[in-house]
């Protein structure tokens, strides 16, 4: 089928139905837009995994605080779609908020303790306005597979423990961050930083991947690992948090490593905020964040 696009909560339903009732997978990647190789990634990974694969556009107000970056969130429509159809999308998503939250709008989800550290700590009410929209596109495009970005670590723990709460039959998809030839974690918000800043932001992964580097050598000491990664990023302006939790808890670790455990960061370069994380497994069987978990798996 020729990419569609669509607007309405109606016609989304009206286009997916008939295959719903042939029984089509239907593989889903929700994302706020000014796509990029990251993004194109998780599409061709539910393309070549599903019969169908719906993108949403969305940017969600109700995930930004008053004094973060909503009204000037990067936006190019044309290159989404372009991006989007070499990659296999065979739906655009695209509604408006007044779709997505009518006039007199009140329930929400809440998130729990999942939401609370890392960048739920600074940013609160993100992982609600997170876990609502989530949850309202999952009803709306009622996929069998999600796909997410490991970049957006805290983001994923907290989606899969949604679905698995509210009981939703999707399996949560979870692919490895995407870099840039240099390392730097591909995202939206990298379009804001100067050529100056671009430079500095590299300092993020390379501490990152210095300390996941010492891991793989042996080293299991969560100060030692955390000294390594901040050791690499002397050139960001400031490091907001930097941590090395559980996996699956995101509480930190206050022992040696011996179970799968992700560093995560969050920094200003300039203005502009960028996460990134790495993700230290003690075996590669534990390595396995990119595999589908439905409600009915364990962690």
């Amino acid at each position: 089928m020729a990419m569609r696009l669509v607007r309405s909560v109606a016609d989304l339903r009206a286009l997916l139905k008939p295959l719903w009732n042939e029984g089509k997978r239907i593989g889903f990647v929700p994302t706020m837009g000014y796509l990029h190789e990251g993004h194109a990634a998780l599409v061709r990974q539910s393309a070549s995994r599903c019969d169908v694969t719906v993108v949403s556009i969305f940017v969600n107000p109700t995930q930004f605080a008053p004094n973060e970056d909503f009204a000037k969130y990067p936006r190019d429509l044309d290159r989404d779609q372009a991006l989007c159809l070499e990659a296999g999308a065979d739906v655009l998503f695209l509604p408006e908020v007044a779709e997505v939250y009518p006039t007199g709008f009140q329930t929400h989800v809440e998130p729990g303790r999942l939401a609370e550290p890392l960048c739920g700590a600074f940013r609160p009410g993100h992982f609600r306005g997170v876990v609502t929209v989530v949850a309202k596109l999952f009803a709306m495009v009622q996929p069998d597979l999600a796909f997410f970005g490991q970049k957006d670590f805290q983001q994923t723990v907290v989606v899969r423990r949604m679905v698995r709460d509210l009981n939703l039959p999707v399996d949560v998809v979870v692919i490895p961050t995407i870099r840039e030839e240099d390392g730097l974690a591909m995202s939206s918000r990298n379009s804001y930083l100067s050529a100056d800043e671009r430079e500095r932001a590299l300092g993020l992964s390379q501490g990152l991947l210095a300390a996941q580097e010492a891991f793989r050598h042996g080293e299991r000491h969560p100060d030692h690992l955390l000294a390594t990664a901040r050791e690499g990023m002397a050139a960001t302006d400031r490091v907001q948090y930097l941590e090395l939790v559980d996996a699956q808890t995101l509480e930190p670790i206050q022992g040696p490593v011996d179970r799968t455990a992700a560093l995560c960061v969050a920094a200003y370069v300039g203005a502009t905020r960028l996460i990134d994380n790495v993700v230290l497994a003690p075996s590669p069987e534990e390595a396995g964040l990119n595999v589908s978990l439905s409600p009915h798996h364990g962690d």
